[in-house]
């Protein structure tokens, strides 16, 4: 999970699908605003460009009109953490990705080493009732529950987890390998962006290596 800002105000289709009877927040103009604030990544996840695109609300409506059309309230989901998280009464308090005061890549460790068939591993770095479900929630995703569909999900999840770090260490190494070329320093700095998938993981290896962190950490820019 990284920082993203909301773009305000609220898509004008919004206020008028809650006056409707039957109104619906999945207008055009909710999901283009959606896919690039979040720039087509799964707010919990970080998978990019997903499969399964849903939009979700960070807060349960439950039948409230209000919380249903809320703009603040809509996030881009992919339809594997959606299902995880949807009706658990834990999960109604996590870490917010639009705040930057939950500070949603620094509350968590978010680790995970290269190789196959290694799972992720989370911890709560600031600790808070929400960073504890937060973390809660992302083992679930990732890692499942033996023998559910939901596992099996995680488990492709976590093929796309280690294409991805291990292409980002293959750029550190060469990095260094040849003497600190600055292809590679650009190469390593977009992976560093919000934009890019998998990114809370990618800070993660920068910030707890003090070699690493003294040389890139402030390219980490929210």
């Amino acid at each position: 999970m990284v920082y993203f800002e909301k773009s305000q105000p609220a898509p004008p289709s919004l206020l008028l699908e809650k006056n409707k009877k039957s109104g619906t927040y999945r207008t055009a103009e909710v999901i283009a605003r959606l896919d690039k604030d979040f720039y087509s990544k799964c707010y919990i996840c970080g998978q990019k460009n997903p499969t399964t695109i849903n939009i979700e609300h960070f807060m349960p409506h439950r039948g409230d009109r209000d919380l249903m059309f809320d703009w603040n309230n809509l996030f881009y989901a992919c339809g594997h953490c959606n299902n995880v998280k949807l009706a658990q009464k834990e999960f109604d308090e996590i870490l917010n990705c639009t705040l930057k005061s939950d500070q949603v890549d620094r509350a968590i460790a978010y680790q995970f080493n290269p190789f196959p068939k290694e799972k992720p591993h989370f911890e709560v770095l600031i600790p808070s009732q929400k960073a504890t479900h937060a973390k809660e929630l992302l083992d679930r995703v990732f890692n499942g529950e033996p023998t559910s569909l939901k596992a099996l999900e995680g488990a492709n999840l976590r093929d796309l987890l280690l294409k991805s770090i291990k292409e980002f260490q293959e750029l550190l190494i060469d990095y260094y390998k040849y003497g600190k070329d600055a292809t590679f320093l650009l190469k390593i700095k977009q992976h560093l962006n919000n934009s890019i998938e998998f990114t809370a993981f990618k800070r993660y290896i920068i910030r707890h290596n003090e070699t690493l962190k003294n040389e890139f950490e402030h390219y980490i820019i929210d």
